[in-house]
Formats: structure tokens, sequence, C-alpha cells
């Protein structure tokens, strides 16, 4: 079970991710909130995450990171337009988090198949797999 200061990175680095096309749409807004209560963060705690990033903390397991890294492929695909800083930024994310570039392109790359690019989260598992053993 991840803690609270990893609870806050996880938010954190979400609405940085959300922030890359300079503002927050609201179904963005609204899918942030719901992984905030889903990780038991207040509001309170969640709004002032906006104004005060906190340092990135590396999830510990491997699965961790790949439900993240699943997090942030649904929240890129919420509003149906992917730009190429989107695609950079979460391509960087998924390294620093010790993914394997071949798994985060795979994704990346597979993604368009399913419908409204929401890659089915055994599909996901099952592609980090095969790089992980």
């Amino acid at each position: 079970m991840i803690n609270r200061a990893e609870k806050l990175s996880l938010l954190s680095e979400m609405i940085a991710f959300a922030q890359t096309d300079d503002n927050i749409k609201t179904i963005e807004y609204n899918f942030l909130l719901s992984i905030a209560k889903q990780l038991d963060i207040s509001k309170e705690d969640f709004e002032y995450l906006f104004k005060h990033p906190v340092n990135y903390v590396h999830l510990k397991t491997h699965s961790e990171r790949i439900v993240q890294f699943h997090r942030l492929v649904l929240l890129m695909n919420l509003d149906h337009k992917v730009s190429d800083k989107q695609l950079v930024k979460i391509h960087n994310f998924g390294l620093r988090m010790g993914l394997s570039h071949e798994s985060i392109n795979r994704v990346l790359d597979l993604m368009d198949s399913f419908p409204n690019k929401i890659v089915p989260p055994d599909f996901l598992i099952d592609i980090f797999k095969v790089q992980y053993n």
C-alpha cells in the first residue's frame, strides 16, 4: 500500500500532466478529483497541489508504476485530443518511473486501436509483463 507522500506525489504528477496544455478542462479536473477520492485525499489537499506541487516520490513496486502510467494514459485521452507535447511528457514520466521504453512506446502506439483510446488494464499489464520478465 502506498503512503500519503506517495499519494500526494501521484496526484501532483497527474496535475502537472493535465497542465501540459496550460489549462485543465472540467473533465480532466473531475477525473483528477475522483482519483484523489480513491486515494483518500481531501478536496482541500487536492486543491492545494495545484499551487504547491510536491516533490516526485518514486513508487516502490512495478505494479504501482504501471497503475500510475495507466492513469496518465486515461487522463491524456479524456478530451480525445492528444498533442505531441503530451506524448513526449507521458513518455518522459514513464521513463522516470522506471518503465520500459519499449513498453511505453507499445502502449502509446496501440492506444489508437482501442475505442476512445482507452487501453484495457489487462492489456496494459500484459505489455509491461513481457518487458519485465
